[in-house]
């Protein structure tokens, strides 16, 4: 899901008012610092690559004890206070949910998230936002998948709590954290 670079606050929000606010809201939000910015849609190939993406990982995962969920479903970065809609995020394991969140809506340990770029929020989902996610304790790898052509770049968690990063532009790509891979010539077919 792509964020709208208009990034003015006019009210600040509590982390509840926003919740409340984005369970009945028709238009998805994101949750920065008391301010919410509106998401705009994404494009077909965004969609398209999303959900190749999420019919792999599934295909892949199945009976491993780790679950897929598409972007319907929120994270929350705890220590920057970020909440934002991935376009995928695994869990392996329990989930954990945001406890004020009384709707379940609110994921806080995904293990790896997957954004596909759009050309509009490219700059703010391969900075700010990746910065945001990799302070997600849970968080092993981050999979930025490029909307424009084949490229696919794996953050992952290294020693010592630094990240590292692998580019594939052909072939297939190891996510190590969840035991698949993602063949580029099918996710851009």
């Amino acid at each position: 899901m792509a964020t709208s670079m208009s990034r003015a606050p006019h009210h600040r929000f509590e982390l509840e008012d926003y919740l409340f606010l984005e369970h009945g809201s028709d238009v998805r939000h994101e949750f920065q610092e008391g301010a919410v910015y509106a998401m705009a849609g994404g494009s077909a190939r965004h969609a398209e690559l999303a959900a190749r993406a999420m019919a792999t990982l599934i295909t892949q995962l199945g009976g491993r004890g780790c679950r897929v969920f598409s972007s319907d479903l929120r994270v929350r970065c705890e220590a920057t206070g970020l909440v934002t809609y991935p376009d995928l995020s695994v869990v392996c394991g329990e989930l954990a949910l945001e406890p004020r969140d009384r709707w379940g809506e609110t994921l806080l340990n995904p293990v790896l998230v997957v954004e596909v770029l759009s050309p509009s929020t490219e700059a703010y989902d391969r900075g700010d936002k990746l910065a945001s996610y990799q302070q997600i304790s849970s968080l092993r790898e981050v999979v930025l998948v490029a909307q424009d052509g084949p490229r696919v770049d794996v953050w992952r968690r290294g020693g010592e709590g630094g990240w590292d990063v692998e580019t594939a532009v052909d072939g297939t790509i190891e996510l190590r954290s969840i035991g698949c891979a993602l063949a580029l010539p099918s996710l851009y077919a």
